[in-house]
């Protein structure tokens, strides 16, 4: 085991170290940012209204509406990575570190649109009907010979292999770990709880968890935020000096206090970026998978909708998150080991009684249930394209099976073996988001000048 260990560490620093996917995420996101011209600033208005006010596109083809599109990759996003990510990346980068993940989320807007534009744009119907987008399409269908053939296949391998490991086991072991800690149910039980009520909505398809995700996903996020405000209300004082100390050791990095042993700049940006990622996926290409199954008119409308995820993960879930942990001191008090447990510590210091822990312990349940569902359709649309649709069935009964396994064993090596797989996933996305971004640019550019007039009800200004 610690042969494997180190080998997945080694393949993790690699991968994510300075030379490869991090500049490469970086770069990317700003010059799609710049070739779109700032779109996730000069459209969010738009985009916003598309999610949450017209919700719909009335006589669409897809398999669910664009909001509830939205709510499976928000259920798939917004998971453990907002408790036990930045918590991680804190304790191993400093608060400066946080900047990077807000950096990261800004610059992933216009990466998540590209990614749901493209799953759109190149997606197909299935042998059951059902429509099948996302990186491994898009990247096989618009990039014409070998190079697209191993890009897509590629991806498709990595993201069924990552599915089982940060949208499975690490969801299932998060769950069963804070449940016996607080609770004390033993990790068998809450385990077969969870099989239980996957298994309900996984084995109904895209359409079950859709309608699922689109009923829980906006209530877990608002309870968390409402719990999160509280504590940051409790220290309004330290809130002006927990932003400044973000702002500030981004650059300088942070000096070694009470049980911190201290980050340089080089270890704030690397593990901002590789935790802002594994919360908002930006760059993973999982956004392209789930906008494919929307009901929407045009690529540009979904990919609108899409972007608005990773603002809301990142931009205030994980923003929320952060700030508890800083303004209350916690990371100060313990080394990078006892991580997981930030969160927690800050919400049980800056609420009264056992509320804190209440909330945190409820928000790990949901958010990692949710995970559980989204990162399920990943998978199963990653299989389909491999072996098709006749591969879709079993693996979810494995996937399912596997929630158990996750909930009931010891998971160091996993988390490392998710940070692997989601490079291996982000590498040929980021290569096809690059050789198709012209594509974006003009079919972007052309939907804007034709100006859709046939929906006349959408807000004028800022369009």
């Amino acid at each position: 085991m610690t042969t494997l260990d180190n080998l997945l560490g080694d393949a993790s620093s690699f991968i994510w170290g300075p030379w490869l996917l991090i500049p490469l995420l970086l770069l990317t996101g700003l010059y799609l940012t710049v070739l779109l011209r700032g779109i996730q600033v000069r459209r969010f208005r738009l985009a916003f209204w598309l999610a949450f006010v017209r919700r719909k596109d009335p006589g669409a083809e897809g398999d669910i509406s664009h909001y509830q599109a939205l709510s499976t990759a928000l259920a798939a996003t917004v998971g453990v990575g907002n408790i036990a990510g930045v918590a991680t990346a804190i304790a191993l980068g400093g608060p400066g570190a946080v900047f990077w993940m807000w950096f990261t989320g800004m610059v992933g807007m216009a990466t998540k649109y590209s990614e749901a534009f493209l799953g759109v744009r190149f997606r197909r119907t299935d042998a059951a009907g059902e429509q099948s987008g996302g990186p491994m399409h898009y990247l096989r269908r618009g990039i014409k010979g070998p190079l697209g053939i191993f890009l897509g296949g590629f991806f498709a391998v990595a993201g069924a292999l990552a599915s089982f490991g940060i949208g499975n086991m690490t969801q299932a072991n998060t769950v069963a770990a804070n449940v016996n800690e607080e609770w004390g149910v033993s990790a068998a039980v809450t385990g077969a709880i969870i099989v239980m009520l996957a298994a309900a909505v996984i084995l109904g398809g895209i359409k079950s968890i859709g309608r699922v995700t689109s009923l829980f996903v906006p209530v877990m996020i608002v309870i968390y935020i409402v719990g999160a405000a509280a504590v940051l209300a409790f220290n309004i004082g330290e809130v002006p000096g927990a932003l400044g100390l973000i702002f500030t050791d981004a650059f300088t990095g942070t000096a070694a206090t009470g049980g911190f042993a201290g980050a340089a700049v080089a270890a704030a940006i690397r593990y901002g970026v590789a935790r802002g990622i594994f919360s908002n996926e930006s760059g993973l290409g999982t956004g392209g998978i789930a906008a494919a199954a929307a009901k929407t008119t045009h690529p540009v409308r979904q990919a609108l909708v899409s972007m608005t995820q990773t603002f809301i993960d990142t931009l205030v879930v994980v923003s929320f998150t952060a700030l508890t942990i800083v303004v209350t001191g916690v990371w100060k008090e313990a080394g990078p080991d006892e991580a997981a447990s930030f969160t927690a510590r800050a919400f049980a210091e800056g609420l009264p009684g056992t509320w804190g822990s209440i909330i945190v312990t409820l928000s790990v349940i949901f958010f990692a249930f949710s995970t559980l569902l989204g990162w399920s359709y990943y998978g199963e649309r990653c299989m389909e394209y491999l072996f098709g649709r006749k591969a879709v069935f079993p693996y979810r009964i494995v996937f399912i099976i596997v929630i158990y396994i996750g909930a009931t064993i010891a998971l160091k090596p996993v988390w490392t073996f998710s940070d692997v797989m989601n490079g291996l996933m982000a590498l040929p996305n980021l290569v096809g988001l690059i050789i198709l971004s012209p594509l974006v640019y003009r079919e972007t550019r052309a939907y804007f000048r034709g100006d859709e007039h046939a929906d006349e009800s959408r807000p004028r200004s800022g369009v």
